[in-house]
């Protein structure tokens, strides 16, 4: 018995070794490296509350975060009602329409910026039809708008597609029973279907959230009037050299999404762990 378990113990940590090994080279030596660095300058340890103490890390690190919620609860509201739609609806076209939707997952961020640019720059469309509506040209793709719009447009397919495979999976009859209680769409919506779909939209929010506080190629492409978190991190590095700053905002960001899964695991449970 003791040398079956002994073999089972040796198999377990050999199975483990080459992920372990992984982990510990491409994330732990390289995240304490970077958490010494951050602490590295002439403030120490105290750089790590620079968000508090700096008034304008403070700023950035607000913005960031009042960006990030303001996309996260439009996508969830766009994409969950997209979502209801197409994860009961079948119609010619239907598959055609989910590829379109979804296409922006196949863009990177630097051209999700500039097809912000094409919308709302300065030679931009919406521009174009204001000035010759007589209005004042409209510009807002290198403000907070603009990425804003940029954000939205990459998260509302990776949301889409998680509420949507989380409709696909409810029991109709849950929705059948309702009706033949008398229960009104709105009531449908508000006591079957939105409850069932909770985990998932938590898991897509946070992982929109998540998304939007890192993201770097769309501000970066758009950063003419922009001051977000990665672009600070960034600013810190390459134009101040100033690695120790650098080092403690990222980890400073890395915390902050960090927290919003683990407060979405939490709350939604495993299903958000998986999407997580």
């Amino acid at each position: 018995m003791a040398a079956h378990l002994l073999k089972h113990i040796r198999s377990d940590i050999l199975l483990i070794t080459p992920a372990a090994l992984f982990v510990l080279a491409f994330f732990a030596l390289p995240m304490a490296q970077l958490v010494l660095v951050g602490a590295s300058g002439d403030s120490g340890w105290l750089a790590y509350t620079s968000v508090l103490t700096n008034p304008r890390h403070r700023e950035v690190m607000i913005a960031t975060l009042l960006l990030s919620l303001a996309v996260t609860l439009t996508t969830l509201i766009l994409a969950t009602a997209a979502a209801l739609f197409l994860g009961r609806s079948r119609f010619p076209g239907r598959s055609i329409l989910i590829a379109m939707l979804t296409f922006p997952l196949a863009f990177p961020g630097v051209v999700v910026g500039f097809m912000v640019i094409i919308l709302a720059g300065r030679q931009g469309l919406i521009g174009k039809v204001t000035d010759a509506a007589g209005m004042d040209k409209l510009v807002f793709a290198y403000s907070m708008g603009g990425l804003f719009l940029g954000y939205l447009y990459f998260s509302l397919p990776r949301v889409l597609l998680t509420v949507m495979s989380a409709v696909e999976t409810i029991d109709p009859s849950l929705g059948e029973a309702a009706r033949s209680l008398g229960a009104k769409p709105h009531h449908l919506l508000r006591d079957v279907m939105l409850p069932a779909l909770r985990p998932a939209m938590i898991a897509a929010g946070a992982i929109a959230f998540a998304t939007s506080m890192g993201a770097f190629g769309t501000a970066f492409t758009l950063a003419t009037d922009i001051d977000v978190l990665p672009m600070l991190i960034y600013t810190e590095f390459t134009l101040q050299a100033n690695f120790a700053a650098a080092g403690a905002l990222s980890i400073i960001l890395g915390i902050v999404t960090w927290v919003a899964l683990f407060i979405a695991r939490q709350l939604g449970g495993d299903g958000v762990a998986a999407a997580g």
